[in-house]
């Protein structure tokens, strides 16, 4: 050690002093001797700022038991400084570096109010135990002697944290050992009434499982065979215990399989079955076979391999698989051949599900997602726009829905499709539509070919009634020809008085005239009724089209009293005029030839249009006819039923499918007195008042 001085008194007294001081670091195992990190710290924070005039000094080294390393410091009331160790750890950072490892440097640097030389020593060869700082104002800090005590003074607390290590460690070692023989001698002492319990439970568990439990050893023989495995194959535990297991449960013809499996797992470790369910045919005691599914799994001990199988009997469930399979097959093919494909759409996640028969009706390849721009993008473009605003509707209102509508495929063909949809799962997040598609193309063009053929039909029924009313018809328009002939010669002779009569002249004409419109009303009427024509709507007051029915069949009236009750302003109605004619005069010669073979009574047929409910109107006629029988109430609207020897029975059927296709009903029923009374109503046109 050089300690320089000019006076050797001054030398020698400094020498002592830092002997002293040597003696006193050597001697601080001695303190903390038995104590902890904690006792360690303290001793030293206790001493070295005294024996050095120290302002400063930190510790901080690793800890034992992990996590945070363990601070401390001493301050000598340094104005401002915060006496908390991890600040002065950050401070001391800032200024010798983030890693306490390499402060190394004696630097000069303020902390807090004062300035302080800063001497950093490693505890350990590499830093590895921690570091002491120690600090003072003196601008000679450290000397050379303060150095040593310093350094000694570091080896000590770095000895002393490693024994107080060593000896916490020796400690919780034996602790543990001591833990462990005590917990292990309280095992053995309750091993044997555990090994009872487990026995016991194991054998609770055989007996109360639902499933079959086959244990079996390394050679692949039974040890262990529970009651459902005795129930379900038929074996008797003692009669299969020792028994090969291929032998008792495996079909003969899967034997030979089963025993090179179990061979080249013994030999290889290569399993293709632990682990996994797999599907098996299984025999029972009678020989017969079914179906079972297999787990198998290692038993974890040491020694020769052996195995558990947990077995259960699928026959019930593979004989519901077949009937879903054979179901759904059913289903399938019934879509194909009804043309209706079904669907589902989950409003939460937007996912839509089809069937095969959906996409063939939409014509996508079945690898397609469907979507609804897929859809929209099948849709005719003149029904795109009310699609989607009811895609949106169903969407929020959340009620079942049907929609009728058309698709455009790519090659230019038009199908119709109905949909049907049904709610299910309320508002909650499982809500979804399921519902059908139905290509309705062939029906729509069935109904169009049955509706001409109706027309048909009914222009023939109409050609057939005009037949009926030849002979009137020609009364009616001989009348007016008549009159035209006699008017005419009355006109020539008041002519040809001298001199000429030409008032008398003039309303001969007129008459001639009016004769003549006569007989052109008369002409027509009959070409409306006659003439083959398709529907033709219109708005249309019924009490004119009563009116203009009772003048064609006027002539045929002779006898019967006729009485009408036409509401005033009745409203309009949107129907074809001739078709409603051809109603009318068929219910009103219905009537008549109803009347014919009545001789006690009036002939009276009584004609009444006024309002009903439901925004309709309702047009009565009534005779006082024979009245209808039982059979006739049934079967009247039948097709080729009649009661007429003449009749051809399709009067009554095309009048009902007119005033159906009016969007009406058509029905008959007895008066209260004898006779027949037909009713058929019609919607109001739309803005027609009531």
């Amino acid at each position: 050690m050089d300690v320089k001085s000019e006076n050797p008194d001054q030398e020698i007294r400094d020498l002592r002093h830092c002997i002293n001081d040597l003696v006193s670091v050597l001697a601080l195992p001695a303190i903390w001797l038995g104590g902890g990190p904690s006792q360690i710290v303290r001793t030293v924070l206790d001493v070295l700022p005294n024996m050095l005039r120290l302002d400063l000094i930190y510790l901080g080294f690793e800890n034992a038991r992990g996590g945070a390393p363990l601070e401390s410091v001493y301050d000598a009331r340094l104005g401002g400084l915060d006496p908390d160790p991890q600040k002065i750890a950050e401070i001391l950072k800032q200024m010798l570096g983030a890693d306490p490892r390499k402060w190394t440097a004696v630097v000069r640097h303020k902390v807090g109010a004062a300035d302080l030389s800063l001497f950093p020593i490693q505890l350990g060869l590499q830093g590895e135990i921690g570091v002491v700082v120690a600090g003072s104002s003196r601008p000679d800090f450290p000397q050379q002697a303060e150095r040593l005590l310093l350094g000694v003074a570091a080896n000590q607390v770095a000895i002393g944290l490693q024994e107080s290590r060593l000896l916490n460690e020796q400690t919780r070692v034996a602790r543990e050992l001591d833990l462990r023989v005590s917990q292990r001698t309280s095992e053995l002492a309750v091993s044997n009434e555990e090994l009872k319990r487990s026995e016991a439970r194991k054998t609770a568990i055989l007996d109360s499982a639902l499933d079959c439990i086959i244990t079996i050893d390394h050679e692949a023989r039974i040890t262990e065979f529970n009651p459902a495995a005795e129930r379900t194959f038929g074996h008797r535990r003692d009669e299969v215990v020792g028994r090969p297991l291929a032998d008792v449960i495996i079909p003969e013809s899967q034997r030979e399989n089963h025993r090179q499996g179990f061979s080249r797992y013994l030999s290889t470790g290569e399993a293709h079955v632990l682990g996994r369910r797999l599907e098996l045919t299984a025999m029972r005691a009678n020989g017969s076979e079914f179906p079972v599914e297999l787990a198998i799994t290692r038993i974890p001990i040491s020694g020769p391999p052996s195995f558990t199988g947990y077995l259960r009997d699928i026959t019930e469930r593979k004989q519901a698989e077949e009937k879903l399979r054979r179901s759904e097959a059913y289903l399938a093919e019934a879509q194909r051949l009804s043309h209706t494909g079904s669907f589902g759409w989950k409003l939460s996640s937007g996912d839509i599900t089809w069937s095969e028969e959906s996409f063939r009706i939409f014509e996508y390849d079945p690898t397609a997602k469907p979507t609804i721009e897929l859809i929209l993008n099948r849709v005719h473009p003149e029904d795109i726009a009310p699609v989607s605003r009811w895609i949106e509707r169903a969407s929020q209102d959340r009620k079942d829905w049907e929609l009728k509508h058309r698709l455009l495929m790519p090659d230019g063909t038009v199908k119709h499709v109905h949909v049907v949809a049904h709610a299910v799962g309320g508002h909650s997040e499982k809500f979804e539509y399921v519902g059908a598609i139905m290509d309705v193309t062939e029906r729509r063009r069935s109904e169009e070919a049955l509706r001409k053929a109706r027309a048909n039909l009914a222009h023939v029924s109409r050609l057939t009634t005009v037949g009926e009313l030849t002979a009137s018809i020609a009364h009616e328009v001989n009348q007016p020809l008549a009159a035209v002939v006699t008017n005419a010669n009355a006109s020539l002779r008041w002519l040809e008085h001298e001199p000429p009569n030409f008032g008398e002249a003039r309303a001969a004409i007129q008459r001639i005239i009016r004769d003549g419109n006569r007989g052109s009303d008369v002409i027509r009427r009959i070409r409306g009724l006659v003439k083959k024509e398709g529907p033709s709507t219109a708005r249309l007051h019924l009490n004119e089209v009563v009116r203009e029915t009772i003048a064609l069949a006027g002539v045929d009236l002779h006898g019967t009293s006729l009485q009408t009750e036409l509401a005033d302003e009745l409203p309009q109605v949107r129907a074809d005029r001739v078709q409603l004619q051809q109603v009318l005069l068929n219910l009103m010669l219905n009537a008549m030839d109803a009347m014919k073979p009545v001789t006690d009574r009036p002939h009276v047929l009584r004609i009444q249009t006024k309002c009903n409910e439901g925004r309709t109107v309702l047009v009565v006629v009534e005779d006082s006819g024979v009245g209808l029988s039982s059979e006739g109430r049934e079967r009247l609207f039948e097709t080729f039923y009649t009661t007429k020897p003449e009749g051809l029975g399709m009067g009554l059927s095309i009048c009902r499918s007119i005033i159906e296709g009016h969007g009406g009903r058509l029905w008959a029923e007895s008066t209260e007195g004898a006779g027949t009374r037909f009713q058929f109503t019609l919607p109001i046109e739309r803005g027609s008042p009531l």
